[in-house]
């Protein structure tokens, strides 16, 4: 196990606070015959909860499970960590190495393993960071240049009419706004504040308030379509639709094991499902990456995100808004010397 610091180009905004750098933990299995996966937990105590020692502690523990039986099948390896720790962040890194290592010793790429005819191309939404709105026009233009059809604005910071007016002048009125609060807002505040920027025709919020039946009652009384992010693993959020999209994380899922099933249990009662990251590193976009071959997601995903990090190689860099897994077995060729 690794720590990783990845420091960020510039400071990254939202209503839980802002992030400079990212502690990332890096993590390796190898098997009797040589072969090694990589995983990779993404924890970030001000967005999830989840402190990096937290998930440090939870994957000690898994040592005692895997070492004498890393040769295992992966299910079953990933069912006794759980029996230790249920922390989604470690259960994650975990579940990513066990599918590389798969990956590997079949000489196969995840997207295969999972069954699907073909590597996925995922549309992606370039993310805005600034908060000011002379930087965050900037940041959509150079988006539209790049071929991105969709930008994710961060809200309930700042004033967000004025940087929502120069996105949208801008990115013109073929880009579509996505905006997220990170449930910055009261229920009160939410209906407010989405009745007067819906006028700059947005895609739709992202968790506008937390909580299952504050979205609830957000939904019903808004203009703007609304989607929940980190009440995605809140109790209860699958037994009945409450919105109209889910956005899913490998890290806050516990892998891409969790992905599928949160997916599917997603679209079981109607919710439209997508992927995002926060601030993963590339193990963690290229999981959801192939994930995205069985998910299929119906809106563009917030995966387009390690052009944010400072002095790293660059790897799966988006192509006119669109991006699909490295080549190579398991996660893919290429990725671990990001974090070196």
């Amino acid at each position: 196990m690794q720590s990783v610091r990845a420091r960020l180009s510039a400071p990254f905004a939202a209503a839980w606070g802002t992030v400079d750098e990212r502690e990332l933990l890096l993590v390796s299995l190898e098997d009797s015959e040589g072969n090694v996966g990589f995983g990779e937990a993404a924890p970030l105590p001000a967005y999830d909860g989840a402190g990096v020692e937290d998930v440090r502690e939870a994957l000690e523990r898994y040592r005692g499970v895997l070492a004498p039986a890393v040769d295992g099948a992966r299910a079953d390896l990933l069912a006794a960590c759980a029996a230790e720790s249920g922390l989604a962040e470690s259960l994650a890194a975990i579940d990513l190495a066990l599918w590389d290592l798969e990956g590997r010793r079949r000489r196969q790429p995840l997207w295969k393993l999972l069954g699907a005819p073909a590597a996925p191309e995922v549309v992606v939404n370039a993310t805005v960071s600034a908060e000011e709105p002379t930087e965050a026009a900037a940041q959509v233009g150079s988006a539209r240049a790049a071929g991105f059809a969709c930008a994710k604005v961060k809200v309930a910071v700042g004033d967000d009419a004025a940087r929502l007016a120069a996105v949208r002048a801008t990115g013109g009125d073929e880009m579509a706004i996505r905006v997220d609060a990170n449930g910055g807002w009261s229920v009160e505040q939410a209906v407010e504040a989405l009745g007067t920027l819906q006028r700059f025709g947005l895609e739709l919020c992202e968790e506008p308030v937390h909580g299952v039946e504050a979205v609830a009652r957000v939904a019903p009384c808004s203009a703007v379509s609304i989607a929940v992010d980190e009440t995605a693993g809140a109790p209860g959020v699958f037994e009945r639709r409450v919105c109209d999209a889910v956005c899913l994380k490998v890290a806050r899922c516990g892998g891409v094991s969790g992905v599928l099933a949160a997916a599917a249990a997603a679209r079981s009662v109607g919710y439209r499902v997508y992927l995002a990251s926060t601030l993963d590193g590339p193990l963690g976009i290229a999981a959801a990456l192939h994930a995205a071959a069985l998910v299929a997601p119906e809106l563009p995903c917030g995966l387009a995100t390690l052009g944010a990090f400072a002095d790293r190689p660059e790897v799966l860099v988006p192509r006119s808004g669109r991006m699909s897994p490295a080549p190579g077995p398991g996660l893919g060729d290429a990725l671990v010397r990001w974090y070196h």
